[in-house]
């Protein structure tokens, strides 16, 4: 049994587990989250050798790729157990874990230039008072992403036996309306400055494809017609102050 220490949000602690970083095993994982990585960069560009303190990152779906290019990276877990995948990194002084309460960082204001937050907002239960941490130790910017309810979403409930059934690890999960969750951005003093849905096509159907040569060429098609920018998901959104 993984202690979760009292905490009373800890989705993280699945998300970094083996049986999480198998569902992005393989090619077509590899291109998920290069397409992540490529987009959170992106958002990055601006803020060179920025301290980054990701928020239930122990998946370390992007740990790599913020290393590599300079960042000086945190990762904050729920568990001890939540720091394995990153555990190469930690060996190497690369980068800090600390456990803590997503719901009170342990951090005081304006600790860290950006906060970063991937797989945690679609399970999370508090959600305003999650944002609300990530903004108070936040100097500059906040980078999250989220399922949002405009998109295939929408019949995600009727789909989540065919989900189980191909990738068998899958798990209910969060949309959200982003009018919504800009309207509380907006209260707590977070403004919009970038937004990118990453796929059209559910995630599912590209696992199903396993190609990820006719996949880019898909999602490039849906990209340029505009469904993507109207139904893509899960959404990757940059908040400034």
């Amino acid at each position: 049994m993984v202690s979760t220490n009292g905490f009373p949000e800890t989705a993280d602690i699945e998300t970094s587990s083996d049986d999480y970083a198998s569902r992005f095993a393989g090619e077509i994982g590899a291109w998920f989250l290069e397409v992540q990585a490529a987009i959170t960069l992106n958002m990055l560009a601006s803020y060179p050798n920025a301290t980054i303190l990701d928020v239930g990152g122990g998946h370390g779906q992007i740990t790599t790729p913020l290393i590599e290019n300079g960042y000086q990276v945190t990762v904050l877990g729920s568990a001890e157990v939540c720091k394995a995948q990153i555990q190469k990194y930690l060996d190497a002084n690369l980068c800090d874990f600390k456990v803590g309460n997503v719901l009170e960082l342990p951090y005081p204001d304006g600790a860290f230039d950006i906060v970063i937050s991937y797989r945690f907002l679609a399970h999370v239960t508090q959600w305003q008072s999650f944002l609300r941490e990530l903004n108070r130790v936040a100097k500059q910017a906040v980078i999250v992403d989220y399922p949002t309810v405009r998109s295939v979403n929408a019949i995600a409930p009727y789909l989540f036996k065919f989900k189980k059934g191909l990738e068998g690890n899958t798990r209910e999960f969060i949309c959200y309306q982003e009018h919504e969750l800009l309207e509380f951005f907006q209260s707590i003093g977070l403004s919009k400055a970038q937004r990118y849905p990453q796929f059209f096509v559910p995630m599912v159907l590209h696992r199903a494809l396993k190609s990820p040569s006719v996949s880019s060429l898909m999602e490039k098609l849906a990209r340029l017609s505009g469904l993507t920018n109207l139904f893509g998901s899960p959404v990757i959104l940059k908040l400034t102050k």
